[in-house]
């Protein structure tokens, strides 16, 4: 679906068809052209305007984050994140930006709700950052994307401390999936972020010839809630690693607690296996064999001794 919205002295509107080639687009307006799940007719149009190279990452599935500097544009990767409620998985969404002297470009799969919320308030003429400047303009849809993360950063910290209560309540076999689930969440946040910070450090210095210098500010309160998701991934790696070890502590006090137990068992039968073996071997000299009350005499032994063995371990506090 292509999307095109134009805006010529501060009045912003919609309009059916897009430029054929953005570099010849009417230098006098700004425009802003989103490809959501473009066809091939519309994915056309980024052939058409960029470098190869640039389009080949585009359209690539997979990709890390990052910004490049072409002859008259920017080509950024940076990823929009969200817990699927369905499959309750953490869940990420390549944006691809191209950001000229007069035209934005951005490029996904699948809905992005930082593009859907500036996408209506250009359709309401509302969107008060495009009649400034495409740069305000991506500024805006970064801020939005990157706010989003707090949620998700909630999430994950109501799943760690879940996962910490089961752990010293009960864990089960389905908790240490989930702790290698959490883990697993936190290291990709972090893979994602790390690149991401740098991109927003850049920008705000100003570096790149299509941000100015007066947008370049804007982009530092990004960069500086970037920085803050950043170092509590590392909080949070810190906490989920300390819920394994508590966890795998927790498993090996029940083994070992299982241990002790079968080792008591053993020790009181060892006394017993002991007795029945004597008496079970077949030698003609054996004087109580023919004792009348033999029989009763070594089972009143065994108990004797199983209750001597289990008052000792208990006054030992084995058991």
């Amino acid at each position: 679906m292509l999307t095109y919205f134009r805006c010529l002295d501060g009045k912003i509107e919609q309009l059916d068809a897009a430029p054929d080639e953005l570099r010849v687009a009417d230098p006098k307006a700004l425009h802003w052209i989103d490809l959501e799940d473009p066809t091939p007719g519309e994915a056309e149009l980024l052939e058409k305007s960029f470098h190869p190279l640039a389009v080949e990452d585009c359209l690539s599935e997979v990709h890390h984050p990052k910004v490049d500097e072409y002859e008259k544009y920017l080509f950024i990767i940076v990823h929009g994140i969200r817990f699927d409620e369905p499959t309750d998985q953490f869940v990420t969404r390549k944006l691809d930006i191209f950001l000229g002297p007069n035209y934005l470009l951005t490029h996904h799969h699948g809905p992005l709700r930082s593009i859907t919320a500036s996408r209506e308030q250009c359709r309401r003429g509302l969107n008060a950052a495009m009649p400034r400047g495409l740069d305000f303009l991506l500024h805006q849809l970064l801020d939005q994307m990157f706010d989003h993360y707090f949620p998700t950063l909630d999430t994950i910290q109501d799943k760690i401390q879940l996962a910490e209560v089961e752990v010293f309540e009960g864990p089960t076999k389905d908790t240490l999936s989930r702790i290698f689930a959490l883990k697993r969440d936190v290291m990709n946040l972090r893979r994602i972020c790390g690149p991401q910070r740098e991109i927003l450090n850049r920008l705000s210095r100003g570096e790149f010839e299509a941000v100015s210098r007066k947008a370049a500010i804007y982009f530092r309160d990004i960069y500086d809630n970037m920085y803050r998701i950043l170092d509590a991934t590392y909080a949070y790696q810190d906490i989920v690693q300390g819920t394994l070890d508590a966890y795998l502590s927790s498993v090996n006090n029940a083994l070992n607690h299982t241990m002790q137990r079968l080792t008591v068992i053993g020790a009181m039968l060892m006394p017993l296996t002991l007795i029945t073996g004597i008496y079970g071997m077949n030698f003609k000299n054996m004087p109580e064999l023919d004792w009348q009350y033999g029989y009763v005499a070594v089972l009143g032994l065994m108990v004797f001794l199983s209750i001597g063995l289990v008052t000792f371990f208990r006054r030992k506090g084995w058991i």
